[in-house]
């Protein structure tokens, strides 16, 4: 079976931090959008899905010369289910704050899958797991820094349904004609849980390019940009080099939303995303 030439490391270093860069986007277009125009989350994500769908979908065209798509139900409706709490989440939590609980559920979904799959943890991982968790229940907590509740289950469900997702494409075939398949089967999925939890629909058209933004650049082309690189990253690097991105939507949402960067958040990162990364590290080591 012939092997892929090796990406040269710059390369390698330039993809994976624009891909990055793209996924802290999507938190801070969504609530750029969501908190400074009129549209509203359905239709935020069902413009973000059908531009995403068009991207990869060129992207897949472009890169066999054909189109193709691959990808299942199952994970379109995975991907529906995290796009939908994803955008109604943002409504009431600030970038930080919702990059963080994201990230935080999509890795310990993967994280609890694999233990339930027979992986078992060493003492440094166990303490790990440990300061993760502690550091969602301090972020979640009642008082005056507290994200609003219903908003902060909405997103820990939107990071559990991307882990699944995630979980599902591994070992799914091409994953640019996987996604872009699974993107255009979303669309419809969306638009029904879209209609079935939103109570009005309105659009302008700033909240419309941020929306296309979201999908074709954000998300089409950063989905692109990481499945590029991902087969030159080894998969602990893969996935310690994602605690970046809420550290990046905490920075962005700060310089472009002027949001509050609080002791408490501050506080939940270090713990949430060191604990991960402890985690991670002892999985490769073992």
């Amino acid at each position: 079976m012939p092997t892929r030439p090796r990406m040269p490391a710059v390369r390698v270093a330039v993809l994976t931090s624009l891909a990055m860069l793209a996924f802290a986007g999507n938190s801070l277009l969504c609530r750029l959008a969501l908190a400074h125009t009129a549209i509203d989350p359905a239709s935020f994500t069902a413009i973000r899905l059908v531009s995403g769908a068009a991207m990869l979908s060129l992207a897949v065209r472009l890169r066999n010369g054909h189109w193709s798509a691959g990808g299942s139900w199952a994970s379109a409706f995975a991907l529906a289910a995290y796009a939908v709490g994803f955008s109604f989440a943002y409504v009431g939590l600030s970038a930080a704050t919702g990059a963080l609980l994201l990230f935080g559920a999509v890795q310990a979904t993967m994280i609890g899958v694999a233990l339930r799959r027979g992986e078992r943890l060493h003492a440094a991982q166990l303490l790990g797991l440990a300061l993760a968790v502690g550091g969602l229940v301090a972020l979640l907590l009642p008082g005056l820094a507290a994200p609003p509740p219903g908003r902060a289950a909405l997103m820990l469900g939107a990071g559990i349904a991307w882990g699944a997702y995630s979980l599902r494409g591994q070992g799914a075939g091409e994953p640019t004609a996987a996604n872009a398949g699974n993107f255009l089967r979303a669309v419809p999925l969306a638009l029904g849980l879209g209609l079935a939890l939103a109570h009005g629909k309105s659009l302008d058209r700033a909240g419309v390019l941020y929306a296309l933004a979201s999908g074709a650049l954000a998300s089409g082309v950063g989905y692109a940009l990481w499945y590029a690189v991902l087969p030159s990253l080894r998969s602990t690097t893969a996935a310690v080099v994602q605690l970046c991105v809420p550290a990046l939507a905490t920075l962005g949402g700060a310089w472009l939303l002027a949001e509050p960067v609080t002791t408490r958040v501050l506080l939940a990162s270090a713990a949430i995303l060191g604990g991960i990364g402890i985690v991670v590290r002892g999985r490769r080591r073992a």
